[in-house]
């Protein structure tokens, strides 16, 4: 399982933050917004919300969150991980 952790991050470490000519996502303007921009983006594109929100729930989008701290290392602290899981849920969740 290590084998295939360093892998993943092998693969993905380079690519975060290089989104080179990628159009920029605009996410819905709402309470904790910039904490899932000034988070999430230095890795991935934020146009993730939004191709996920037709599959997540709040469980789905903590799950998320947790995976990206606790598996690819995302410097967010607890404060912040649950303004970005209010963020996602109520804006890109099913029944948000």
């Amino acid at each position: 399982m290590n084998a295939l952790l360093v892998l993943a991050m092998l693969v993905l470490g380079p690519a975060c933050g290089a989104h080179g000519e990628e159009k920029q996502v605009e996410l819905k303007a709402a309470p904790g917004r910039e904490a899932v921009e000034s988070n999430c983006a230095s890795c991935h594109s934020l146009d993730y919300p939004r191709t996920n929100s037709p599959f997540l729930d709040r469980k789905g989008w903590e799950a998320e969150v947790t995976k990206m701290i606790n598996v690819f290392g995302a410097p967010i602290s607890a404060t912040e991980a649950t303004t970005i899981v209010d963020y996602l849920t109520k804006n890109y969740g099913i029944g948000g």
